[in-house]
C-alpha cells in the first residue's frame, strides 16, 4: 500500500473555497429549464473537490471527469464562437434572449471549463 501525503493547508483552504464556489454556481442553476443537469454537474465537481481534500480520487476518475466535461463544453464551442462574432460582447451579462441561443451556449460552454480546470486543480495538487 503506497503512503499518500497529505495536502498542505494552504491545499485544503483552496479545495474548500472551490467546494463553495462549485456549490454556489450549483444553487444557481436551479431556476434553469435544464438546472437539473447544471446542478448535478456543478455538484459533482464540488463533492469531488471536497472529497480529494481529505482522501485522493483515483487518477482515471479525475481524467473521466475531464474529458467528459470537455467533451460536452465541445458541443457549445461553435455557439462560443458565434457569440466572439458579435459586437456587444456585454450581452453575456443579460438575460436569456431565444433569438440569440449563442448567449446560453457560451455561458454553458465556458461553465464547463471553468468545471474541468476545477478537476484538473484536482489533479494537480495529487501528482506524486
Amino acid at each position: 500500500m503506497k503512503f499518500i501525503k497529505p495536502l498542505s493547508k494552504q491545499k485544503k483552504i483552496i479545495n474548500i473555497i472551490l467546494c463553495i464556489l462549485f456549490i454556489a454556481f450549483a444553487l444557481l442553476q436551479l431556476n434553469d429549464p435544464d438546472g437539473v443537469l447544471w446542478f448535478s454537474i456543478y455538484f459533482i465537481v464540488a463533492i469531488m473537490c471536497l472529497y480529494n481534500t481529505f482522501k485522493p480520487i483515483p487518477r482515471l476518475l479525475l481524467i473521466l471527469t475531464i474529458i467528459a466535461l470537455l467533451v460536452y463544453a465541445a458541443f457549445y464551442f461553435s455557439l462560443f464562437i458565434d457569440y466572439l462574432k458579435t459586437e456587444n460582447k456585454e450581452e453575456i451579462f443579460g438575460e436569456m434572449v431565444y433569438d440569440k441561443p449563442y448567449l446560453e451556449g457560451t455561458r454553458e460552454f465556458i461553465g464547463l471549463l471553468i468545471a474541468a480546470f476545477g478537476i484538473m486543480y484536482q489533479l494537480k495538487i495529487r501528482k506524486k
